[in-house]
């Protein structure tokens, strides 16, 4: 059962949610109190992502002001726009070198839930400065919000039959000291399983209206890219390295619950942070055993967070 303790209990973090009016798609933005190191871990064959070079761990500018995602595929990458303009109205951002001018460097991904008609696309600028804007710790944990509105899952036999996705997050206190916190948008091609006990819980729906199970080895039908979408965040001040074998261990995590999982025409990508509140770390007995016991804890965070999010009333 995904712990009681929210997303955005975090020490440090803000989370705002902006929907569409017809709530078929949204931004979700997760903010720092400034630039804290980030890094992303891609294992989809179809990302659209925004400004995620730099948080290679060669690279040199590896901090990010905020992290968003969005509905839209390439259209809501313009979120990032309003992310950016609503933290310098708040007079946040740092100096660009000898420029007068400040900047605020954000990350952010997208998923595809554009509509199979010809509808309007919306504009996402204002979705991602709404959602920068009304950043707190009192945002919603789950449901069809933000960047989840619109998701999806169980596509491998077509749109058709396919069941809603969502977003859902929680948060959990770490050993010995520390937060850690898992937010997860499924909007996959696969379908999903309760990671208690391994049943279905959401996928492709059969003409009997029950789930139909991805069967192994079978291709997916062709459609439109699909993503899975996560954020892990904790107050420990670990390096960067450690924060790349934290989102390698979330991407684990939901893979052994949604099935099929990092296909070609999914985005699926995890964003790991640090908000560097706590620096003091628990003591090792070994060398590496604070980033394991956070990560394995984060693996499991993310199965129940995954499974929350495709039933977000359970």
């Amino acid at each position: 059962m995904v712990p009681p303790l929210t997303f955005a209990r975090v020490p440090g973090v803000r989370l705002g949610h902006a929907t569409t009016p017809d709530g078929a798609s949204g931004v979700t933005v997760v903010r720092f109190d400034r630039a804290r190191p980030v890094v992303v871990d891609v294992r989809g064959g179809a990302s659209a992502t925004y400004d995620i070079a730099s948080l290679a761990l060669d690279a040199t500018f590896g901090r990010r002001w905020a992290i968003f995602l969005s509905g839209g595929s390439l259209y809501g990458l313009d979120a990032a726009r309003g992310v950016r303009t609503r933290i310098l109205e708040e007079g946040e951002g740092q100096p660009a070198f000898a420029s007068p001018s400040r900047v605020v460097p954000i990350a952010g991904a997208a998923l595809f839930d554009l509509p199979v008609e010809s509808e309007a696309i919306p504009d996402y600028l204002p979705l991602g400065y709404e959602a920068a804007r009304v950043a707190g710790r009192s945002a919603a944990a789950s449901g069809h919000i933000g960047a989840g509105a619109g998701a999806t899952v169980g596509k491998y036999l077509g749109r058709s039959r396919a069941m809603r996705g969502g977003l859902a997050s929680a948060a959990v206190r770490i050993p010995r000291g520390g937060t850690l916190g898992v937010l997860v948008v499924v909007n996959a091609v696969g379908a999903v399983r309760d990671p208690r006990n391994g049943a279905w819980i959401a996928g492709a729906r059969a003409r009997s209206g029950r789930i139909s199970p991805p069967r192994p080895g079978r291709a997916t039908e062709r459609t439109d890219s699909h993503t899975t979408l996560a954020v892990a965040v904790t107050d420990l001040a670990i390096g960067r390295s450690a924060l790349q074998r934290l989102a390698a261990n979330v991407s684990a995590g939901l893979a052994r619950v949604i099935v099929p999982f990092h296909t070609s025409v999914d985005g699926d990508l995890v964003f790991a942070a640090s908000t560097e509140q706590r620096t003091t770390l628990p003591p090792e007995r070994r060398a590496g055993e604070l980033v394991d016991r956070i990560g394995i804890r984060a693996a499991e965070l993310a199965s129940e967070v995954a499974a929350r999010a495709v039933r977000p009333s359970a």
